[in-house]
């Protein structure tokens, strides 16, 4: 069945099983290999992307519940190669991988997370990102999220002068 969707701002297409999990659409079909496969049952969140704006975990996410959107991975979270999203900037700024394998799925939790909350406590961000990091790169990932809402008000502030 072909399906159309965005894929970080590319109109795509595919022609797939309609209940394919997107996550295979992804990396398989159109060659995005950030996301990654944790446990395939939707609690990791290694897999996680976002629809719409909203962060998914694109293992269990048919395919066919994306046609006619937009669809975000890491790839395409940055609005261009020269200015990294915050979250990314973060990210390198708190050094936080450690393997690494989950940090694309965390990132896209967070950056959907300061979507919602730009200015997140601490218990807000263990209640709003459930991802699983197996190194126990917890900490980091906490200080991270919380370097990037301090990004992300600072760059709007910028962007206001």
């Amino acid at each position: 069945m072909k399906i159309e969707f965005i894929v970080n701002n590319v109109p795509t297409s595919v022609d797939v099983d309609p209940d394919m999990p997107l996550l295979w659409v992804v990396r398989d079909e159109l060659n995005l290999k950030a996301t990654k496969y944790g446990c395939g049952k939707a609690l990791c969140g290694a897999c996680t992307l976002h629809v719409d704006g909203s962060a998914v975990r694109s293992c269990s996410f048919p395919v066919q519940y994306a046609a006619n959107k937009k669809v975000t991975t890491l790839e395409g979270l940055s609005v261009n190669a020269e200015k990294l999203h915050p979250v990314q900037q973060a990210w390198i700024d708190e050094n936080v991988p450690q393997c690494g394998y989950c940090q694309p799925g965390f990132m896209m939790a967070a950056a959907q997370l300061l979507e919602q909350n730009g200015n997140p406590t601490d218990d807000e961000i263990k209640s709003g990102i459930t991802n699983i990091c197996r190194c126990g790169t917890h900490p980091r990932i906490l200080k991270a999220i919380k370097r990037a809402a301090e990004i992300k008000q600072n760059t709007q502030t910028e962007q206001k002068s």
